[in-house]
């Protein structure tokens, strides 16, 4: 029997973390260890937590996704770690699903499909793919469920919001980023495991519903303003010292386009905001940054986009991709 420790991390979502903790007693797959990363809440969540039999991490202050997780990674034992957000509600064999999937194909992490909470045919998401402009796309986001997406596959991202991980993963690709605080930090450890060829598995069977964001709201300026900073910060941390002549073109492009989603969301300020504070903290970051070899990166985005192509082609141009490929020009996939 493998164990599995179930790591969840909080911030003031009591409602929504009671009712994961009753759900998760229905797995056909029993967690050996159900973990609670409580970032600072003031609501109550952690005493709630600890009723319902939980192992309770406590953050003295809110420090983000990042730091919860990784305090509640010290504290599991499982061989498998799940991570869920609070807000998921996962199907009762997602678990077992899961961890035979993954054992199955010797994969390093596996995610599933996620439904919409409340829209039983429409997705919220399945993995993630990563383009080089440094932001990402939760490949089916929005889309109708359908046989395109019943695939199972190798993936080398997956958003964070439902996961499962080998505990060891951790030791050879290190902690979750957590100067990431909250958002992209789930691109930022997969691209590192990615480059040392550490992949995962995508099971469509293991099923859950995903409010998305309920914690911070999903164009709230607090997570708009982290993304847009994060997505430099990405940059600062991975990208080669002449990323400007390789990917300057798409990272311009990706970036202006998304700021341009922010003002028609009439979060433009925050957006701005997000985008200083990553210039700020661009040259510190990559003071003790170890960029990736230019060739296996470039490899990787590459494939990556070509995937944002192939199924923005089978299911629907978003304007977003359909003007990014427009503007970012080819991969430079040889030194020039």
């Amino acid at each position: 029997m493998r164990r599995v420790s179930v790591l969840i991390p909080n911030w003031n979502g009591r409602a929504r973390l009671e009712s994961l903790l009753v759900r998760l007693r229905e797995q056909t797959l029993a967690p050996a260890q159900v973990v609670v990363a409580d970032d600072g809440s003031a609501d109550g969540s952690a005493e709630a937590a600890a009723r319902l039999g939980a192992e309770v991490v406590r953050l003295a202050r809110h420090r983000g996704f990042a730091a919860a997780v990784n305090a509640g990674l010290r504290a599991c034992y499982g061989e498998w770690v799940a991570l869920l957000n609070n807000d998921v509600e996962p199907e009762r064999d997602w678990l077992e699903r899961l961890v035979e999937a993954a054992a199955a194909q010797r994969a390093w992490f596996a995610c599933g499909k996620l439904f919409r909470l409340g829209e039983p045919n429409r997705l919220d998401g399945t993995f993630d793919l990563v383009c080089r402009g440094a932001t990402a796309w939760r490949a089916g986001a929005g889309r109708a469920d359908g046989p395109l997406w019943d695939r199972p596959r190798r993936i080398r991202f997956s958003g964070f919001a439902a996961t499962l991980f080998r505990r060891e993963l951790f030791e050879i690709a290190g902690p979750l980023e957590e100067r990431f605080e909250s958002y992209m930090e789930d691109a930022e450890f997969c691209l590192r495991c990615a480059l040392r060829g550490l992949e995962g598995v995508y099971v469509p069977q293991a099923r859950g519903c995903h409010a998305g964001s309920a914690t911070l709201g999903r164009w709230s300026p607090t997570s708009v303003r982290l993304m847009a900073r994060n997505q430099l910060l990405l940059v600062a941390k991975h990208y080669p010292p002449d990323w400007k002549r390789r990917f300057g073109r798409a990272v311009l492009a990706a970036q202006a386009l998304w700021g341009l989603l922010a003002l028609r969301r009439g979060v433009f300020r925050a957006w701005l905001k997000g985008k200083q504070e990553g210039l700020k903290m661009f040259q510190s970051l990559r003071a003790v940054a170890e960029p990736a070899d230019p060739a296996r990166l470039t490899a990787l985005l590459a494939e990556s986009e070509n995937e944002i192509r192939l199924l923005q082609r089978q299911t629907g141009w978003d304007a977003y991709w359909r003007l990014f490929f427009l503007l970012a020009g080819k991969p430079q996939l040889r030194p020039q």
